[in-house]
């Protein structure tokens, strides 16, 4: 297995990317934390893992709160001795009112929300989790951005700036922290239909270039080598990967899984 033995913390365990994720790295042999703002939904993930042979704790975790999310690290670290992974899958940023505007019209509140939002989450856990990782001398940090932290793209507001600073902060991360035996890897999709928030994200473009939302999910799929859209399945595989040993040799990188919508 790949993460036999080893203790990962999932922020935003409760959704789609997250509880996939959770599920694949207790597949894998990991010890699972799981976090997320609403605890039934996390204890749902939790039940099926313990229910298929895995190990996982369920915890209610605003990734927003600073002191929350310290206490919560510091709680794992205290009863598992060690700290090997932390994935922050959340989707904290409220889409109506964000995308599907012209940046023009945008409010600087509504423009700057995504920024702030997902920079002060991965920056809280990342902080909490890679001193921790650095003081063991090894460790994985681990974030999925879509693809407008590269590719140019109209009516996302501030989300592809969060996006690519996002991808920023994975390298400075990993320049800072890499010396001291600890990874940090983005992994890049595509917009996943199987996600709660996509069908919003489609619809509201949808509704600004008025055509149907799926016109517009076949659009944007037709602009990738596969024709289709990334899959939750693959970013929980790939991060597996990435978390395991076999994964040592990347990191302040980006993991391109956009099905060539993106070409390095």
């Amino acid at each position: 297995m790949l993460l036999e033995n080893k203790t990962a913390i999932i922020y935003g365990a409760g959704g789609a990317i997250g509880g996939a994720v959770a599920r694949t790295f207790a597949r894998e042999g990991a010890n699972v934390f799981l976090s997320g703002r609403t605890l039934s939904k996390v204890e749902r993930v939790a039940e099926e893992i313990r229910a298929a042979g895995g190990t996982a704790e369920a915890f209610q975790v605003d990734a927003l709160d600073e002191r929350a999310v310290e206490d919560h690290v510091a709680k794992v670290f205290a009863t598992t001795g060690r700290l090997d992974v932390s994935f922050n899958g959340i989707t904290a940023v409220p889409q109506p009112g964000t995308q599907g505007i012209p940046i023009a019209n945008l409010s600087v509140d509504a423009f700057v929300a995504p920024i702030t939002l997902y920079l002060r989450s991965h920056f809280l856990t990342a902080r909490a989790a890679a001193w921790r990782m650095a003081e063991q001398g090894s460790g994985v940090l681990l974030m999925n951005t879509p693809e407008p932290a590269r590719l140019g793209a109209g009516l996302v507001g501030g989300m592809g700036p969060a996006w690519a600073a996002m991808e920023a902060f994975n390298r400075n991360l990993s320049a800072e922290f890499g010396a001291r035996g600890v990874r940090a890897v983005c992994i890049r999709s595509t917009g996943m239909p199987e996600t709660e928030t996509i069908d919003i994200v489609f619809e509201l473009h949808a509704q600004a270039m008025r055509i149907p939302r799926e016109q517009f999910q076949g659009f944007i799929e037709s602009l990738t080598h596969r024709k289709r859209s990334s899959k939750v399945s693959e970013v929980a595989e790939v991060a597996a990967f990435l978390a395991s040993d076999r994964g040592s040799g990347m990191t302040g990188t980006v993991a391109n899984l956009t099905g060539g919508l993106i070409v390095d």
